[in-house]
């Protein structure tokens, strides 16, 4: 939420305020309510559901923050702002608080080949507190925790380095934000690029993409740019669901995983997912089979996230998806970001499925001719 968006609010008010859009974080909104003279801030769900179970609000310094700031679900958030629409609403906020510092810790591991190409595969290893996180993000931990060992066992050695890491994301994107900004210039231009794997094992869930080349999300309000080569890692993803008979729908880089500081730093990235408290639209229900109205992950930082909360045949489709590109990027000679060499996946919705992609799934991506990686 803007600064200007509080022009007229009255000092010594609690500031209510929707969630998203992408980009604009809890950090932001809390921070433009205080500037404003708002004495607390309530935060409500932008999505149908239980309120999430957290809210990462702290100064830049990582202290805590001086305003008392609550995260309630979209119905509440709905029903107070009916409610001050027909005049002053007297509200009782408490919040309790605990400050302390705590260490987290990055851990990666990588393979032998070129450095100066090295290919980041990254998931994030935390839960938030609510849960034990087994589908988020369990499910993209397991993956790519699966496809390194296959690569030792098998004695693989890729053309390019691929370092496999697992970040601390739950409160902010802290560990891949420290990663990438710990690295020099120099150091950055030897990423090739980011593959990004959160949550891909929604019980309810859905074969999402990234949308790299912006086709299907443009730049703004919900969707921050893919950097040059984005849209080749998206097709690369596509044809591999393609040549499976799997049908599939582009997703916008949200700004809510780990690829948000790769991007903004230049570096193409791409990834999977398959869902969290965005309900299963029609659309999605006929081209994945997830009940229509129902959560993607109906059990998104809760406590029920557990063993149970999986869909088994998905996991294995997005971890087979996922090692596939893992050992594609390996191996190519290509510059990534030269897209003539590799060709992306159109990103153009089927128009007899879905004309227009938007936030209800999109459309399942036509057939294209076979998309073969530039090796020599």
């Amino acid at each position: 939420m803007h600064g200007a968006a509080f022009i007229g609010f009255v000092p010594g008010n609690i500031a209510l305020i929707e969630r998203g859009p992408a980009g604009c974080t809890f950090n932001a909104k809390a921070t433009n309510a205080k500037a404003a003279g708002a004495v607390g801030v309530i935060v409500y769900n932008n999505a149908a559901g239980p309120a999430p179970a957290n809210l990462t609000i702290a100064n830049a310094d990582g202290t805590a923050f001086s305003l008392p700031a609550l995260i309630a679900s979209q119905a509440v958030g709905q029903e107070l702002q009916a409610l001050a629409a027909s005049g002053p609403v007297t509200v009782d906020m408490e919040a309790k608080q605990v400050t302390e510092f705590r260490q987290t810790t990055n851990l990666w591991v990588e393979t032998s080949g070129d450095p100066d190409r090295t290919v980041v595969v990254g998931a994030h290893l935390d839960s938030v507190p609510a849960g034990p996180g087994i589908n988020d993000n369990g499910s993209g931990t397991a993956g790519i925790l699966e496809t390194a060992e296959q690569y030792a066992a098998r004695d693989l050695e890729p053309r390019n380095r691929i370092r496999f890491m697992w970040f601390a994301e739950e409160r902010g994107l802290l560990g891949s934000n420290h990663y990438v900004d710990s690295l020099s210039q120099a150091e950055k231009d030897q990423i090739l690029l980011n593959l990004n794997f959160d949550m891909i094992g929604s019980p309810n869930g859905a074969r999402l993409v990234y949308d790299g080349d912006n086709s299907a999300f443009a730049v703004g309000t919900g969707s921050a740019e893919g950097p040059e080569g984005s849209g080749l890692i998206e097709g690369v993803f596509a044809s591999y669901f393609r040549n499976q008979g799997l049908s599939y729908a582009p997703t916008p880089f949200s700004g809510r995983s780990d690829y948000g500081r790769f991007i903004s730093n230049g570096i193409p990235a791409g990834g999977l997912f398959t869902g969290a408290e965005g309900p299963c639209t029609p659309r999605y229900g006929e081209l994945f089979g997830c009940t229509v109205g129902t959560a993607l992950d109906p059990c998104y930082h809760q406590a029920c996230d557990t063993l149970a909360n999986n869909k088994l045949p998905l996991l294995d489709q997005m971890t087979d998806a996922a090692a596939h590109a893992t050992y594609t990027f390996g191996m190519t000679k290509a510059e990534i970001v030269d897209e003539g060499v590799l060709r992306p996946g159109t990103s153009t919705p089927d128009t007899e499925a879905d004309s227009a992609a938007g936030t209800d799934g999109g459309g399942l991506h036509p057939p294209d001719e076979d998309e073969e990686l530039a090796d020599s």
